[in-house]
């Protein structure tokens, strides 16, 4: 078997690159878990089973060779070699420019080391392990990357400024649907409207979603192009100093973002959002939603409502004030008056995907592989299903203890 290639070059834990002629990568005595770390769901002895038993390796060599496996006349026998996969190590030693030749090299190599995390990145035009030969040799040859799945990363500490039941990296069923929403609405756009079809989702492990984009035309983007799509959806430019959060165009909303709304956006808000969130609860909640409108007359209306109102249903109070907002900014003297707008406005700021921007826009950008494990929470990476991704519960989903656990009993109870 040959061996895997990796790159001369390790990074400490302050991210200082250093050169290593030594064996860095031998893991083969990795201490147990950090105490913060929940020694029940995550361990290195954990991580070194399901790397050697459970891990996909012939399946996902498959995905990434996309037909170039060497069986068949006129594929690149080269392309999988090519691709550029990274470890982070235990104490955050992080080796880029790893590369296997097929699935054996890519299984000896990670039972071997038993990384932390496994990133994926580009194709290169040579293999990525071999970069520094052809620039030491005089080769015209420049290391770049000719190919890269188009991706997405969907990070929940982007909405901490809506979200009131949990913040940071914490997650519950009550702010997961805003990664239903993102899955809903970037999954109808890239097939309807650039016409992908080969989509994968997956579950970062902890508080988001990333998605794979694995047409050929995709795969072969330029920057430039990748940047073009990723503005495509941007929507959503808030910050802190400003009170206007999105920008839908002129009068006339694109036919993309009003089939969002509709879709998706505006039942989700009204049905989910609000009263989960419990938007209009308190006047620290409904103050931000306020400064979004344009006029002081409504604004003083509603805060005059509201404030003189006393309900005990918290679900109660964020529907009924809603609906007495909506009343307030699409009937009678303000229907001329451009607030009507006020009320989209409002919704695509609560609710529209918002998608980090820098991920998607380089080809060389590194993303977490599929079925690697985070090691904060021992979740697996798992697919979710587009289509069926109403159901899926990110709480649900199995840690690596728990997949060890079951086949160490499935095997004890077939042998």
């Amino acid at each position: 078997m040959g061996q895997p290639h990796v790159d001369a070059m390790e990074v400490d834990s302050s991210r200082n690159v250093r050169d290593s002629t030594t064996d860095y990568m031998q893991v083969d005595e990795l201490p147990a878990p950090e105490q913060n770390k929940p020694a029940d769901v995550f361990s290195p002895e954990y991580l070194r089973l399901y790397y050697s038993r459970l891990f996909p390796y012939s399946d996902m060599c498959k995905w990434l060779s996309y037909g170039n496996d060497g069986k068949h006349p006129g594929c690149d026998s080269s392309y999988l070699n090519r691709r550029e996969f990274s470890f982070t190590l235990d104490h955050d030693i992080y080796v880029r420019y790893v590369s296997f030749r097929n699935a054996s090299e890519m299984e000896s190599s990670i039972r071997d080391r038993c990384p932390y995390k496994i990133d994926i990145g580009a194709v290169y035009n040579v293999d990525p392990a071999k970069r520094t030969a052809y620039a030491s040799s005089g080769s015209e040859k420049v290391f770049a990357p000719v190919e890269r799945e188009l991706v997405f990363d969907v990070d929940m500490t982007d909405y901490d400024d809506i979200r009131f039941c949990c913040t940071g990296a914490d997650i519950c069923l009550k702010c997961w649907p805003l990664m239903t929403i993102a899955i809903k609405v970037l999954d109808t756009a890239l097939r309807e409207d650039f016409g992908f079809e080969h989509i994968l989702w997956v579950y970062s492990g902890r508080r988001g979603v990333h998605c794979w984009v694995c047409d050929v035309k995709a795969r072969r983007l330029t920057n430039e192009q990748r940047a073009a799509v990723a503005e495509y959806f941007r929507v959503y430019k808030g910050n802190e100093n400003n009170t206007k959060k999105v920008s839908l165009g002129g009068s006339a909303m694109h036919p993309s973002l009003l089939r969002a709304y509709v879709e998706v956006l505006r039942p989700f808000f009204e049905d989910q959002i609000l009263s989960n969130q419990g938007l209009l609860q308190f006047e620290e909640r409904y103050g931000k939603l306020l400064d979004m409108i344009q006029d002081d007359g409504i604004v003083a209306q509603a805060q005059d409502r509201w404030q003189s109102s006393r309900r005990s249903s918290e679900t109660d109070v964020s529907v009924a004030r809603w609906k007495q907002l909506k009343n307030l900014l699409e009937s009678g003297k303000h229907k001329g008056s451009g607030l009507r707008r006020c009320v989209e406005e409002i919704i695509f700021s609560y609710t529209y995907p918002r998608v980090d921007f820098e991920v998607s826009k380089h080809m060389n950008h590194l993303l977490k592989a599929p079925f690697c494990v985070h090691p904060k929470t021992g979740r697996i990476c798992v697919p979710i299903d587009a289509e069926e991704c109403d159901r899926f519960d990110p709480t649900a989903v199995p840690t690596v203890a728990d997949v060890c656990i079951t086949s160490f009993i499935y095997l004890n109870a077939v042998l």
